[in-house]
């Protein structure tokens, strides 16, 4: 008769935790200015405190980034790589060492059409709405005279990085606010943070699910008319980042230049309205992104399909839509 009791008791008392409703988690947004542009995060948490204790985290991670990588900041590392360029090789930290061999790496493999020293670059373009002349050939030629990704002397065993000719200089522009986005994502995730957002204008990356289990929804706006948008994306783990010259551009003498500029020539890419590109890491999207804006369609895509679990969406200026081979979007 115990015994009966006693399984009875431990049969309801396994019902009742199998009643209890799982607590609800909700969504928590903060928007801020970082790295010289606009971050959103969201995160999925308990309550507003933890939501607010995560995404300062996530704040603190990208600014320790902002001030390793910014050349702006005269205390970081890459203002002392390009302080001395011609001078003498100067010693990092591990982290940026990596961060800009992979950057050189990307260089590579788009040959030179993403570039960490297009920094250099004298700025003979302005979008500010000051510009009213095109620029000379002469002009054109100087200014991308001391870009170029192989001349960047990287000494892993001392963890140094030479730039040989003064006037060279280093920008993570193209790549940092990826990589930190990533960063901040997986600090957040060894946090023990479930899901969220991070998204450095533009450049995002998300991981789990949103509040009601639903997967996030990501819009790829129409670069032609940017009030609609083009695809609406259910994404749950990724990063993709969108390049496009609807918002910073300057028209002379009827045409139309973005200020995605080609590093190899000093003139900007011309043709491609957006690239939307959808990678692993928002680093290499990133890069890619901005890549295949100044490769153009045939090469770009060409790279694309060679690269595993990337994919990519262009629109150039006439409408026409060009896609990875193995992306699936229904625009409907």
């Amino acid at each position: 008769m115990i015994s009966l009791v006693y399984t009875i008791a431990i049969i309801a008392f396994f019902i009742l935790l199998i009643s209890i409703p799982g607590k609800a988690q909700d969504r928590f947004k903060y928007k801020c200015k970082l790295m010289g542009c606009k971050f959103e995060f969201t995160v999925i948490a308990d309550n507003q405190d933890e939501g607010y204790e995560f995404i300062m985290t996530a704040k603190n991670e990208i600014e320790r980034i902002e001030k390793i990588t910014s050349f702006w900041d005269e205390n970081s590392e890459t203002t002392a790589i390009n302080e001395n360029a011609g001078v003498k090789p100067v010693k990092v930290s591990i982290e940026l060492f990596d961060l800009i061999s992979r950057s050189i790496e990307i260089s590579r493999i788009t040959e030179g059409a993403f570039d960490p020293t297009y920094a250099s670059m004298d700025k003979i373009w302005k979008f500010d709405g000051s510009m009213s002349l095109m620029p000379s050939e002469k002009e054109m030629a100087l200014s991308i005279a001391k870009v170029g990704y192989e001349k960047v002397v990287l000494n892993q065993h001392d963890s140094t990085i030479f730039l040989p000719e003064k006037g060279m200089k280093l920008g993570l522009g193209g790549i940092g606010k990826g990589y930190a986005a990533d960063k901040a994502k997986e600090l957040l995730i060894s946090k023990g943070v479930k899901a969220g957002v991070i998204n450095a204008s533009g450049d995002m990356t998300v991981w789990g699910l949103d509040k009601d289990n639903s997967e996030w929804k990501v819009a790829i706006t129409n670069p032609l008319d940017k009030k609609n948008v083009y695809a609406l994306l259910n994404i749950h783990e990724g990063a993709v980042v969108t390049s496009s010259n609807y918002e910073k551009f300057v028209e002379l003498n009827g045409e139309k230049y973005t200020h995605i500029i080609n590093p190899k020539t000093g003139y900007p890419a011309q043709g491609i309205a957006s690239v939307t590109v959808f990678a692993p890491k928002a680093e290499l999207a990133d890069a890619l992104a901005t890549s295949v804006f100044v490769m153009g369609i045939e090469a770009g895509l060409d790279l694309i399909n060679q690269m595993p679990k990337t994919e990519c969406v262009a629109i150039c200026q006439d409408g026409t839509i060009h896609q990875s081979i193995n992306i699936k979007i229904d625009n409907r």
